[in-house]
């Protein structure tokens, strides 16, 4: 069990490169914003004008970036969230296997056995009832004529 755990968790580290990774660049970026916004705010030089002009400019590039990186996070995202699901699903799966085996190696009786022993207590039950119901029947009495 150990073995396919590790396994499992080593398909999800290439998950985890990649968060960090984007998360990097996340925070680089917004840096990038902070400086350029600091820059642009330089005023009583030349550079606070153009750097306004700059700025502008900056944004506007942003907004028509940012579909394209929505776009692109998001299927990225549905896919990490895909594989997770997968692997939680075959780690479930792992679990249920061995304590199912674990329990039948003790001798503890499944879900089924239990079903199956009282579907035929029930079919014994009636059966048993059935045959007291003709015991109480009182016999048929012989008449008297033939004395």
């Amino acid at each position: 069990m150990v073995k396919k755990l590790k396994s499992l968790a080593g398909k999800s580290s290439m998950d985890n490169d990649f968060a960090q990774t984007v998360r990097e660049s996340a925070q680089q970026i917004w840096l990038a914003g902070l400086g350029a916004f600091a820059k642009a705010q330089q005023s009583g030089t030349k550079l606070g004008a153009e750097g306004v002009k700059m700025f502008d400019a900056l944004v506007k590039e942003g907004e028509t970036r940012q579909s394209f990186v929505r776009k692109v996070t998001g299927d990225k995202m549905a896919e990490a969230a895909a594989k997770a699901s997968g692997t939680w699903d075959k780690l479930e799966q792992v679990f249920e296997d061995r304590v199912a085996r674990s329990l039948s190696s003790l001798g503890v009786p499944t879900k089924k056995d239990i079903e199956r022993l009282s579907k035929r207590v029930a079919e014994l039950t009636e059966v048993v009832q059935n045959l007291e119901g003709a015991k109480k029947k009182p016999a048929p009495r012989r008449s008297a004529a033939k004395k």
